[in-house]
């Protein structure tokens, strides 16, 4: 069923500092993922899959090639008349050491003139940097059954955690009555998963108003969200159940490909009903050698594997030569490990190639170990 009558913005300016080098020249929601996609692919493919037809990202940061790869709204369906991935960078020319959107509210603030060509009923906020499946439209059913002004999206979090998110406390029919930063010691384990539905015609009044607040930080946790509460607004929390991951450090992105070797993974990559849509590469098969070991691994289209892979998450086009040993580890695309090396609990950046006989990881080390420079082997 087509949503004719709300419109999705995906923030995906975030810098991504903690994957370190690879986001040093690429935009976090562009980084790969899962033998084939691009984080990106998951909001977009949500958005397709729920019946949204319009859709503008909001680039900022290393976003060349974001913007070239989000522009192709094809790979989503998202190019038919009527429909579109729309890229929208800020209107001011980024200074180097500069993020020009001051805020989440204020990166939408920025884009109200596009907002009101389509006339939205409702306005679908997302963020560009989370690994989920989720039908908006059933969020949208819940937000219009609740005669809502706002609906966040919620996921119940360990509760040693939660100090760590935006937490929703609530009231027995899931009106939020209070919204907390990252607070110390929280009162319930309802994180915001930063996704919001807003009725626009309320939404664009707070942003006009927020816009000319110079106390503001132009931040719907901070500001927005918080403001309708304390008006009294209808705001409700939307809990979903199923898998969802913020892949904001180099741990948390290897554990989210390492997800997949579960057969009974909850994003299923492979579910007909509900697809997760991306660029098509053109390669060859993937080739497995006659003294290849393989135990437990995701293996992708255009890899050659000739030595032993366990555990392992290998992503398009990279090789494992004879003799070298891949184990708890993630080789992203073009990775190249030469005979004899050893790769173990890391994450292999693109292109990178491993020396002969060269080590890098360890069985025992706390954080998994970013391979982002080549490594030099034996001559």
């Amino acid at each position: 069923m087509k949503q004719n009558n709300m419109l999705a913005m995906i923030l995906a300016g975030g810098r991504g500092t903690r994957l370190h080098e690879l986001t040093k020249k690429m935009a976090k929601p562009a980084v790969s993922y899962g033998g084939k996609y691009r984080i990106i692919d998951f909001p977009l493919s949500n958005c397709a899959n729920s019946g949204i037809d319009v859709v503008g990202v909001l680039t900022q940061y290393e976003s060349i090639q974001l913007n070239s790869y989000v522009a192709a709204g094809r790979r989503w369906g998202l190019d038919a008349k009527n429909s579109g991935v729309y890229v929208l960078p800020p209107r001011e020319k980024a200074d180097a050491n500069l993020d020009v959107y001051r805020g989440t509210a204020d990166a939408i603030s920025q884009n109200i003139d596009f907002i009101d060509s389509f006339s939205p009923e409702y306005l679908l906020i997302l963020s560009g940097d989370h690994i989920y499946k989720m039908n908006y439209a059933k969020m949208l059913a819940y937000h219009k059954e609740h005669n809502a002004d706002a609906t966040i999206a919620v996921i119940e979090v360990p509760m040693r955690e939660a100090s760590r998110f935006g937490i929703m406390n609530t009231d027995e029919t899931s009106r939020i009555v209070e919204f907390e930063e990252k607070p110390e010691k929280p009162k319930s384990n309802l994180a915001s998963m930063g996704i919001y539905i807003f009725e626009w015609k309320l939404l664009r009044k707070m942003l006009m108003t927020d816009m000319k607040d110079p106390d503001s930080s132009h931040d719907f946790g901070k500001d927005i969200i918080p403001a309708l509460i304390d008006d009294g607004k209808n705001v409700f929390a939307y809990k979903y159940k199923g898998y969802w991951k913020d892949v904001g450090t180099i741990d948390s992105l290897w554990e989210a490909n390492m997800d997949l070797l579960d057969k009974n993974n909850e994003l299923d990559l492979n579910d007909p009903t509900w697809k997760i849509y991306t660029e098509d590469v053109t390669t060859l098969p993937h080739y497995v050698g006659p003294k290849a070991d393989i135990n437990r691994a995701f293996i992708t289209q255009g890899c050659v594997i000739d030595g032993e892979v366990k555990n392992s998450v290998l992503f398009t086009e990279s090789k494992v030569a004879e003799g070298a040993r891949v184990i708890d580890s993630v080789l992203m695309p073009g990775a190249v490990v030469e005979e004899g090396a050893v790769v173990q609990r890391a994450l292999v950046a693109d292109g990178i190639r491993i020396g002969k006989n060269a080590v890098v990881g360890s069985a025992d080390s706390e954080h998994i170990e970013l391979v982002a420079k080549r490594v030099k082997g034996e001559e």
